[in-house]
């Protein structure tokens, strides 16, 4: 080797010895690279293709226009379930991190031996379709589904309730059980981190249960719950195949449209701008939750 080449590859050397942790990222560049490329390029394509104007079927004016995005901020039609999107995502992240937590508890504090069989046991629901799970409450909270025959063969109803379904709250239950898995593994990670002395210090200086719960154990297992909220946060946010099954047209949400603008209206340029505008959106309420929490968390402690 030359002496033009080994001169790049020793101040190589030189510059990792003194930061050791870039070699971990030095190794992870091929895979990093291909992820980032992978989630960068069609986000910059939808970004190019929402400045256009569609002029008819898989025709667009390339001029460029501000148009599409007027449109997804001003449109009432937009606004309402762009906001309804927010609420059922926001009830259901609230009622699966409330439903998940005891259960994370239980496990860490609890469970002495066998753990890994209750984790194994507790991602069981994703051993199975997404599909099939939504259909699952279809035949649970149908018009003559479990919910309503029981009720009817104890004689607490005289006819099927028809509120059950098709509703903002059917989108609720059926997203708040598909997630409630992804819910449940960070907040038991952070759980069971905690260092048990430090709950045996609390006890000591003279607090209960409950006020060690509140003041050392939910501040500590806060990270799980952050990372849990978001987890399930954006991801409902967008999701279409729920609100089509089991929301009906009450329970609509912001992806349906998009959906429906990508495929049955053919208006790629407007779908894109409502992807955009309503992912930038949610990356802003997301931010301001996660520093909001933090900062909270930090003036408390």
């Amino acid at each position: 080797m030359n002496s033009a080449t080994s001169k790049p590859l020793d101040l190589l050397r030189i510059f990792l010895s003194r930061h050791p942790s870039l070699r971990g990222y030095l190794l992870l560049s091929p895979t990093l690279g291909l992820v980032a490329a992978l989630m960068c390029i069609p986000i910059l394509a939808m970004g190019v293709l929402s400045f256009w104007q569609q002029t008819g079927h898989m025709s667009f004016d390339m001029s460029g226009t501000l148009q599409n995005y007027i449109e997804a901020l001003t449109r009432d039609m937009y606004r309402v379930l762009f906001l309804r999107s927010l609420g059922i995502s926001g009830l259901t992240t609230l009622a699966t991190v409330v439903m998940a937590f005891p259960l994370a508890y239980f496990i860490a504090f609890y469970v002495k031996r066998h753990k890994m069989v209750w984790i194994i046991l507790v991602t069981l629901p994703f051993w199975t379709s997404y599909l099939l799970r939504v259909f699952a409450w279809k035949v649970i909270l149908g018009y003559n589904g479990a919910v309503n025959s029981g009720l009817m063969s104890l004689g607490v109803i005289d006819e099927p309730l028809t509120f059950l379904m098709y509703n903002p709250t059917a989108v609720v239950i059926t997203l708040t059980h598909a997630w409630a898995t992804v819910a449940i593994l960070p907040i038991y990670v952070s759980l069971e981190k905690i260092d048990r002395s430090v709950l045996e210090a609390a006890t000591d200086l003279g607090d209960n249960p409950f006020m060690r719960f509140v003041r050392v154990v939910l501040p500590l297992a806060l990270p799980g719950i952050l990372a849990a909220s978001v987890l399930i946060f954006i991801p409902t946010v967008g999701d279409y195949v729920t609100p089509s099954l089991v929301g009906g047209s009450d329970g609509y949400m912001i992806a349906n449209v998009i959906q429906f603008q990508f495929f049955r209206g053919s208006n790629w340029p407007s779908g894109a701008a409502i992807s955009l505008t309503s992912m930038t959106i949610v990356a802003a309420l997301v931010a301001v939750f996660i520093w909001s929490a933090r900062h909270l968390s930090g003036r408390n402690s």
